[in-house]
C-alpha cells in the first residue's frame, strides 16, 4: 500500500523526493505488544486523509512519495538496526527525504546512524514520554529503551521534549539543560519552543515516539504515560523547527494499533503528512 493512497504517477521512485520506509519490528518492547502492526495501520489510515493541507495551502504528495517494501529483518535487534541503516543510507545517497515508520523505537537507531554518516553537523530532536537513555536493557544495547543512549554514544547533540518517565539509572546520561519535561511546559506559552530550536544545530533529525502525546488523544501505544503533549503543541513546535532549521528526516514510532480505536492511527498518519508539508513549504537541500 502506498502512503496516502496517492495517484500512481506520484509514486515512482526515480521522481519521488520522499521515501517512506516501514519497519514492522517489535522485538524488544516490554509491555503491550503490537508495534509491529504500526506501519501498516499508519498506511491504511493515510489512505483516508484529505491530501490538501489547509495550513500550508499545498498538496505535498505532488513532490512524489515512494513507499518502500517493509524491512522485515527480525532475527535480532542488531540485524534489524543494520538493515534499517543500509536501506536508509541508500535512499539518502539517492537524495531522498527518508521517513521511517515504526515499529518500536529501536528502529530509529539504524535511521539515525545513517543520517549521521550522511549529514554533517546533525542534531536530534526527540519527542517522547521516556528518556530512552539506558545503556542496555534486557541484554541488548539496541533495546527500545536505549535509543538516545546510542545517539549520545555517537556524540550527536540532542534535545528531549515531553519527558515524564525515566529510570534512576538514566540520570547519569541525562543532560538536564537539553530536557524539556512535560510538567514544565506551559501550554499557553510558546517561548519554550524557541529555547528548543536554539539548542539544535542547522541540520535536524526528528524522532517522534507517539507516547509523547497525551493518551487522551493517542491511547494506542505500548507504554502510555499521562500528562503528555497535545496536537497543536506538537505542530507548533514542528513548524518552528522546520522554519528555523533544515529538518533532513524523521521517524514516527511506537503506534500499537487497536482495532476498536482508529483515531490514533489517523493521528500518526496525519502527523507524517503535516511534517512533510512543513518541510516542503520551505524547500531546503542537504
Amino acid at each position: 500500500m502506498n502512503f496516502g493512497d496517492i495517484p500512481k504517477e506520484f509514486t515512482d521512485y526515480e521522481k519521488a523526493k520522499i521515501v517512506i520506509v516501514p519497519v514492522p519490528y517489535d522485538g524488544t518492547s516490554t509491555w503491550v505488544k503490537g508495534a509491529d502492526k504500526g506501519p501498516q495501520a499508519i498506511l491504511e489510515a493515510s489512505a483516508n486523509m484529505e491530501l490538501y493541507d489547509i495550513e500550508t495551502d499545498m498538496e505535498v504528495y505532488q513532490e512524489g512519495i515512494f513507499t518502500a517494501k517493509p524491512i522485515t529483518e527480525k532475527s535480532s535487534p542488531d540485524d534489524m538496526v543494520n538493515a534499517v541503516f543500509d536501506e536508509t543510507l541508500e535512499h539518502l545517497k539517492n537524495h531522498k527525504i527518508v521517513v521511517t515508520l515504526g515499529g518500536e523505537h529501536s528502529v530509529s537507531i539504524g535511521s539515525i546512524l545513517a543520517f549521521n554518516e550522511h549529514v554533517e553537523n546533525l542534531s536530534v530532536l526527540q519527542i517522547d514520554a521516556h528518556t530512552d537513555l539506558r545503556n542496555e536493557y534486557e541484554g541488548s544495547t539496541f533495546n527500545h529503551a536505549c535509543v538516545m543512549a546510542r545517539v549520545k554514544d555517537l556524540g550527536i547533540p540532542f534535545v528531549q521534549v515531553g519527558i515524564r518517565s525515566m529510570d534512576v539509572a538514566e540520570k547519569d546520561n541525562l543532560n538536564v539543560d537539553n530536557v524539556f519535561f512535560a510538567q514544565d511546559i506551559v501550554e499557553a506559552d510558546n517561548f519554550w519552543m524557541t529555547q528548543v530550536v536554539n539548542k539544535l544545530t542547522d541540520y535536524v533529525y526528528v524522532t517522534i515516539d507517539l507516547d509523547g502525546f497525551d493518551p487522551s488523544i493517542l491511547p494506542s501505544t505500548g507504554t502510555p504515560e499521562p500528562g503528555g503533549l497535545k496536537w497543536y503543541q506538537v505542530l507548533d513546535l514542528l513548524r518552528m523547527v522546520n522554519e528555523k532549521t533544515n529538518v533532513v528526516g524523521f521517524d514516527v514510532v511506537e503506534l500499537c494499533p487497536n482495532k476498536n480505536e482508529k483515531s490514533s492511527d489517523f493521528l500518526a498518519a496525519k502527523l507524517v503528512y503535516k511534517m512533510l508539508s512543513y518541510k516542503f513549504k520551505k524547500i531546503q537541500s542537504f
